[in-house]
């Protein structure tokens, strides 16, 4: 990736709606390399997509949980498991694998305490090879989903 094709990422980050034309004019090319290198960048795997911002309030999602997962082992039997599962829950945003304690940080985002309370006691609490999940709730986010530094 040269300078400018640093400068479209950044900007498409940012303001992913920007229409080819205004980002042409920002990086000071003309359409048709700009928009080649809009596609370059999407073939190469550097642009992966495109995707709304939502406020999770505004949809309902508002309660967000902070679940900190230890599995019983590591073998690949175990951990092929719970990652096929955890994938199945819609209330879990985000899932990283860990090195070290916990195995897995996820990210959950429910209506409120109830509604997370039973997803604990329905799926999170079934999931396969959990040893032990502990929780933490949100207060605020500050940084969410940020922007990659080019």
């Amino acid at each position: 990736m040269d300078m400018t094709d640093r400068a479209i990422v950044g900007l498409l980050q940012v303001e992913g709606r920007l229409s080819n034309l205004e980002l042409a004019e920002r990086v000071r090319l003309t359409p048709s390399p700009c928009l080649r290198r809009v596609r370059n960048l999407e073939e190469s795997g550097v642009i992966t997509g495109y995707r709304a911002v939502v406020d999770p309030a505004a949809v309902g999602r508002g309660f967000q949980v902070v679940a900190y997962v230890e599995l019983v082992g590591q073998d690949a039997e175990t951990v092929t498991a719970f990652e096929a599962a955890v994938m199945e829950i819609d209330d879990v945003i985000e899932c990283l694998r860990m090195f070290g304690r916990p195995d897995y940080v996820l990210r959950v985002a429910v209506p409120d305490m109830e509604a997370y309370s039973q997803l604990c006691l329905e799926e999170l609490g079934r999931l396969p090879g959990l040893d032990k999940l502990t929780s933490q709730i949100a207060m605020k986010a500050l940084k969410p989903g940020g922007v990659l530094p080019l």
